[in-house]
């Protein structure tokens, strides 16, 4: 049994200590904050609940792998998760169209909006199918995987995909709608590939939303942990790992006090990892994704409405454009606004949550941390941005008037706040066109016992990212103690060494 530390009580660092905890090892969290979940994180203002994170969840259905892995860490049980008819109903010109779970449905109503991209709108969705055939969500029960030569003959049509831009995918549509219907959602530099998954994920019932959102999601995984006996240490700041040669020895806290470990695996933000805990240069493949233009970071601010309705004349996420005298100071052509009806208990009786999300480049989010330093200004340009925000959605929504209470704005500066996040990012690179999101090692180079497991090792990032890269960093640490174990067994007791550390 090898005694493993782990820096950062997020997703990645609790999957990390699950799976590793299964595997037989003793382990330690260091959570610097006073709850677990990392992002995977919700507030109460008022007597209401507001989400951080999930709008939707990928791994819900059974036949997928990272529905396996959330089993694996008690994130929800079946009975418990939510399936929205829609996912998102996009605005344009005065007409709408929803992303909606029926993929047939929404063939047919995009076919409505606009008979003459018919030839563009079969070529969608016949490469969502193909999506979905090959993640074994495909068919009518959600459930049929393609067989190889299927799957090559697939091949060319994803391949075109891979090759665009959300916004070369918008162009080939003629109508406006059909436009923002297929760049609202990931905006204009994604690849389109990344939005084909997006789609082919929440129409092969694999997007559900538990229950509870992301708070309980959260507060199950961290109770997963510990009805394992691993050992969460909340209110814990690592501050330094200390290391000999090529191996770490020890890893320092803020409040003075040091812990030894046979393996060290950090589940917090890169930046922090190398620039502050280690103290060197990350991996190449790391510094070239950091470096590269087209995979920038990317943050959003966000409010959050108490609202005396409690049935909008919309379901999910609602994005409109936005009149011009809004654009500048929201810095968006459109919002996306979001409603709670599907969680009561998010909500007083007859009341609901809305929420605004609003996507920033990191020049904006750097505008928000470096603004926070003054904190009159920082609050001022809150209640500014909350107040048109308000009189945006009153406008577009007149029933709301007066019906609508600010509980709260959060900004880049608080993502920067509460992870460490350099540039407030809350998720990792944008995945751009000609780039698959291949995960980069766990293992450090020059460093043989400390371990990544962060999803800002595999664009764009994401929680099922973070749940699965923990995992593999657990599995890694077991495939080493095996090897260590076969070895000392093959060597006589006399010969057989100690731990390095």
């Amino acid at each position: 049994m090898a005694k493993i530390v782990i820096i950062g009580g997020g997703v990645a660092g609790l999957s990390a200590g699950i799976h590793a905890r299964k595997n037989g090892h003793q382990v330690m969290i260091f959570e610097r904050q006073k709850t677990a979940g990392g992002n995977l994180t919700g507030w109460k203002r008022k007597g209401y609940t507001i989400d951080n994170c999930i709008h939707w969840l990928t791994g819900t259905n059974p036949r997928t792998e990272h529905y396996r892995i959330w089993q694996d860490l008690g994130a929800f049980e079946d009975d418990e998760v939510y399936y929205p008819n829609s996912l998102y109903t996009c605005e344009a010109q005065g007409q709408r169209l929803s992303l909606y779970a029926d993929l047939e449905r929404l063939e047919r109503e995009m076919l409505a909006v606009s008979p003459d991209d018919q030839k563009e709108i079969f070529a969608f969705t016949k490469g969502v199918r193909a999506v979905q055939a090959y993640m074994g969500i495909g068919g009518k029960q959600y459930d049929q995987k393609a067989s190889l030569l299927t799957m090559l003959a697939q091949f060319p049509c994803l391949v075109k995909y891979y090759g665009m831009s959300t916004q070369d995918l918008a162009k080939r549509f003629s109508h406006p709608l059909l436009q923002k219907f297929m760049l609202c959602m990931l905006g204009r530099k994604f690849t389109s590939l990344a939005f084909l998954v997006a789609v082919a994920t929440f129409c092969g019932k694999n997007g559900g939303i538990p229950q509870g959102g992301s708070p309980e999601m959260a507060k199950k995984i961290a109770k997963r942990f510990k009805s394992l006996g691993g050992e969460l240490l909340l209110g814990k700041e690592a501050v330094k790992i200390h290391t000999l040669k090529n191996q770490a020895i020890e890893v320092e806290l803020s409040d003075g006090t040091r812990e030894t470990a046979d393996y060290f695996v950090c589940a917090c933000d890169t930046k922090i990892t190398f620039d502050r805990l280690l103290g060197r240069k990350p991996p190449r493949a790391l510094r070239a994704q950091y470096a590269d233009p087209n995979m920038p970071l990317f943050s959003a601010y966000h409010a959050a409405f108490a609202c005396d309705i409690s049935d909008v004349n919309f379901r999910g996420d609602f994005m409109f454009p936005l009149p011009w005298q809004y654009q500048k100071l929201l810095k968006t052509p459109y919002l996306i606004l979001r409603e709670f009806s599907h969680e009561p208990s998010f909500a007083p009786a007859g009341k609901t949550v809305l929420q605004t999300l609003t996507f920033c480049n990191e020049k904006t989010a750097r505008e928000w941390i470096a603004l926070r330093e003054n904190k009159t200004a920082y609050r001022q340009k809150k209640r500014e941005l909350a107040e048109a925000l308000s009189t945006a959605i009153c406008e577009k929504f007149p029933q709301m008037r007066g019906k609508l209470q600010c509980l709260d704005v959060w900004t880049p500066a608080t993502y920067h706040r509460y992870t460490g996040s350099e540039a407030g990012a809350f998720m990792s690179f944008l995945l751009p066109k000609n780039k698959l999101p291949v995960p980069l090692p766990t293992a450090i180079p020059g460093l043989q016992n400390v371990l990544l497991a962060t999803q800002w090792q595999q664009a764009p990032g994401g929680l099922p990212t973070a749940a699965t890269l923990g995992k593999q960093a657990a599995d890694l640490i077991e495939k080493k103690e095996r090897a260590r174990a076969f070895i000392s067994s093959l060597l006589p007791s006399a010969k057989r060494k100690p731990r390095p550390v």
